[in-house]
């Protein structure tokens, strides 16, 4: 770019010439200041960061057996409808595993809580892997408290276990407190309820969203929330920010619910949507099995109910066998299909008769 004045250059004394120069670059950086807010009006450069997209992968059998000896090829992906390429896929699962539990302690569940501890015990012991692998338990009721913060103790989570059947959680429901927490304390409302959409919040959102590798939440309930801050949207949508499958255990006192019909109340709340949400419908007295089997469905877990013909220590035997037995994946969308908010994701096999349980979709960052 040509510069004012430059012809007088030629033919001036060297005293002028300095004079000159000096005005120059005095002129130089003034049209290097001038020109930075012309470049600003013209608007940022848009960079979308595209990060990967993994997802925990169980496959079965029309039989219902796993399926553990795939490879890349033998899946099909899309996300929101367009063809993805998978670009990570490991077959076992030997990722470090982030296990919570999180206990239904209200007064509808006071008779089974011997049978939740006693199996839950059986089950932690085998599930974790020394040096490897860490969990943390939560109860649940009119509050929300951390018995036992991320550790990989079994002496700490024994000991936080034990905690469920003491005296205090047959009282589970008036106002006073649930006594021997440890770790990040308690969130909750006075008085009677369940709070069941805040546990889970709260358990991906705090915990499990700061962790690496595999990460699945075990909720022991009867499914009825009441009294939540958050709602079952949130709930969800925290699960999938935070990458974690919920695993739902329906364990309800039938003799509780015998005059009640089925396993319903509280609420369901966050029936608006917005920009990338999804919409639920609200529902004044909804079925807390439906709801479980939306949870679980909706983040790539999977849903149990406890019966006679499926005792709760065999549903615990069923969840290890799953955990060991996942396929991890990844992909990287293309620039114009990660834009912020929710995307669909759809997960097949080539092989028609086969079962693929994976999350729906997940939310990308702003």
């Amino acid at each position: 770019m040509l510069l004012p004045h430059t012809k007088y250059m030629i033919g001036q004394s060297g005293e002028e010439r300095s004079h000159t120069n000096l005005r120059l670059a005095i002129l130089i950086v003034l049209l290097f200041l001038i020109d930075l807010p012309l470049r600003s009006q013209q608007g940022p450069a848009i960079s979308v960061d595209v990060k990967l997209v993994s997802m925990l992968t169980t496959v079965r059998d029309k039989h219902g057996h796993l399926v553990n000896n795939l490879t890349k090829d033998d899946f099909v992906l899309e996300q929101d409808g367009h063809p993805q390429t998978i670009t990570y896929f490991k077959r076992d699962s030997d990722l470090p595993l982030t296990l919570g539990l999180l206990v239904d302690t209200s007064m509808s569940q006071r008779h089974l809580l011997d049978q939740e501890r006693d199996a839950s015990h059986a089950f932690l012991d085998h599930v974790l892997r020394v040096d490897k692998d860490k969990a943390f338990i939560i109860h649940f009721d009119y509050e929300v408290e951390l018995l036992q913060d991320l550790t990989s103790s079994r002496p700490k989570l024994e000991a936080a276990l034990d905690q469920i059947g003491a005296p205090e959680f047959s009282n589970s429901g008036d106002n006073s407190s649930s006594g021997g927490g440890s770790g990040r304390g308690s969130h909750g409302h006075g008085g009677g309820g369940t709070l069941l959409y805040d546990a889970i919040y709260l358990a991906s959102n705090e915990i499990t969203k700061k962790e690496q590798g595999r990460k699945a939440l075990i909720v022991l309930t009867d499914g009825v929330d009441r009294g939540s801050k958050e709602s079952l949207r949130d709930c969800v949508e925290s699960a999938e920010r935070a990458d974690t499958l919920v695993y739902s255990i329906l364990f309800a006192d039938k003799e509780q619910y015998a005059n009640h019909g089925s396993y319903g109340g509280g609420h369901m709340g966050g029936g608006g949507s917005g920009g990338g949400h999804r919409r639920y419908p609200e529902e004044s007295r909804p079925d807390g099995k439906k709801i479980l089997e939306q949870i679980s469905h909706e983040t790539g877990g999977r849903f149990f109910e406890v019966s006679k013909k499926e005792p709760i220590d065999q549903i615990y035997t069923e969840i290890d066998e799953e955990l060991r037995n996942q396929y991890a994946l990844g992909y990287t969308p293309e620039k114009p299909d990660a834009i912020p908010g929710y995307h669909k994701i759809h997960l097949v096999t080539k092989q028609k008769d086969l079962v693929v349980q994976t999350r729906e979709g997940y939310y990308a960052a702003q």
